[in-house]
């Protein structure tokens, strides 16, 4: 009988929580200057309102501004934005202009004071309603005050289909495409086959 056991190895406590989205916060200062920083560490937190939650080391160049205005931009990235979003995550504003070094396009948003990127298939503008310290990063929780998609992916019914734009995932240093659909909610529970 082959023995199905799996040896664990144990490792000290990280952030082994993978894949992770990678996206393109815009953010600007009351000065009107505006940013991008790449954000692997970002997350729903609530439906209803609806919330999100991006993580920001203090010495981020964007950091200042998201405290001093209370808004964001979350820009979702795809296939075609990896490289951007790569940029953005390694290079810091203070000394360049990511939205020229990335080709970017800043679009004014409908309700926050930080640019959506138009590039972006979805663009969730946000309002800090939380700072959470909480030792190498702060947590800035927020709710989700506009949403923008890209109509190029919406059907003839007005159903949003978001895998046509290739959306992309960051693991272990690495930027991954999405594979293919394996379930749809609630499939295990509609299946008449028996799993034991």
């Amino acid at each position: 009988m082959k023995d199905t056991k799996r040896e664990k190895q144990v490792w000290k406590p990280g952030n082994m929580l993978y894949p992770l989205p990678a996206v393109l916060v815009s953010c600007a200062g009351t000065d009107g200057h505006s940013n991008i920083l790449t954000v692997a560490w970002a997350g729903t937190v609530c439906s209803s309102p609806p919330m999100v939650s991006i993580s920001v080391r203090p010495e981020r160049y964007s950091f200042a501004m998201i405290r001093e205005t209370g808004e964001f931009v979350v820009n979702l990235t795809t296939e075609k934005l990896a490289w951007a979003a790569d940029l953005c995550g390694v290079k810091s504003g203070r000394d360049t202009d990511k939205w020229k070094a990335a080709r970017l396009t800043p679009v004014a948003a409908r309700l926050v004071r930080a640019p959506l990127i138009a590039e972006s298939p979805v663009n969730l503008e946000c309002c800090v309603k939380q700072e959470i310290p909480l030792g190498s990063h702060t947590m800035f929780v927020a709710e989700v005050v506009s949403v923008s998609v890209d109509a190029a992916y919406l059907d003839g019914k007005g159903c949003f289909h978001l895998d046509e734009a290739s959306p992309i995932c960051y693991s272990h240093g690495r930027y991954y495409t999405l594979g293919k659909a394996v379930g749809k909610f609630g499939y295990s529970v509609k299946s008449s086959i028996s799993r034991s």
